[in-house]
C-alpha cells in the first residue's frame, strides 16, 4: 500500500530524520537513529515502527539500511540512563547517531518535542513525527530494530524477566520477575523499581 508520509519538511535534500527507542524500559540501553533517504525512491508501506509487524520491521530495515543515503544508529546504556537521566540519554543518543552518518546533514528533523542543538545544524522537532515523515519512520525502525535485536541476546543471559516479549517494557509478568528475582545489571535504578515491585505484589 502507498504511504502517505510526507518526503521532507525542510527541502533539503540532505536532511535527517532521528528518532530513538526505548525510552519508557525499565531496563536496558535507549537506542537512536539516523537516516537521510534518497528522494527519488517510493518506500510503500513505510510508516512508524510501532504500526509494523515485525516482519515489516526486518524488511524495512534492510531496505532503509541497504538503499538510504546514510544511516547510524547510537545507544547509551542503562548506566548512564541513570547517571544523566532518559531524556539527556536519548538526546545523546541521537548526537552519536548523527556525528556517525557518512555524511554530514544539511537539516535534522527530530521526533518528539525536545532536542539540543548539535554542531549548528539547523533542526525542528515535530510531535508524532514517525507517523508523519518518512525519514523520521525510517529512523524509528532502525532503532527499534537494532534494540529488539540487542534486547534478545540479553534474554538469553536473564531468561527469566520475559525480555524476549516485552523488551523490558513494564509488563505485568517483568514487573513480578523484578518482584521475585530482583533486578539485574541491565535495570535502570533511577526508574523507581521498587514502585514496579508493589504493583506486581498487588497483581
Amino acid at each position: 500500500m502507498p504511504t502517505d508520509l510526507q518526503p521532507s519538511f525542510s527541502g533539503f535534500v540532505l536532511e535527517a530524520g532521528c528518532d530513538e527507542a526505548g525510552r519508557g524500559c525499565l531496563a536496558g540501553p535507549v537506542f537512536a537513529a539516523a537516516v537521510i533517504l534518497p528522494r527519488k525512491l517510493s518506500y510503500e508501506g513505510l510508516n512508524d515502527s510501532k504500526k509494523l509487524t515485525p516482519a515489516r520491521r526486518d524488511y524495512f530495515r534492510k531496505t532503509i539500511e541497504l538503499e538510504s543515503i546514510a544511516w547510524a544508529v547510537g545507544m547509551l546504556d542503562n548506566d548512564e540512563i541513570d547517571r544523566i537521566n532518559i531524556l539527556n540519554a536519548s538526546i545523546e543518543a541521537m548526537h552519536q547517531a548523527i556525528a556517525c552518518l557518512a555524511v554530514t546533514p544539511q537539516f535534522l528533523l527530530i521526533d518528539g518535542n525536545r532536542f539540543w542543538p548539535f554542531r549548528e545544524i539547523p533542526f525542528q522537532c515535530v510531535v508524532r513525527g514517525d507517523s508523519t515523515y518518512l525519514n523520521i519512520a525510517a529512523a524509528s525502525i532502525l532503532a527499534k530494530t537494532h534494540r529488539d535485536e540487542y534486547m534478545l541476546n540479553i534474554h538469553k543471559e536473564f531468561p527469566g524477566y520475559g525480555w524476549d516479549r516485552n523488551k523490558r517494557y513494564p509488563t505485568t509478568k517483568h514487573r513480578q520477575a523484578i518482584a521475585t528475582l530482583g533486578i539485574t545489571k541491565y535495570h535502570r535504578k533511577s526508574f523507581r523499581l521498587s514502585e514496579q515491585m508493589r504493583i506486581a505484589f498487588k497483581a
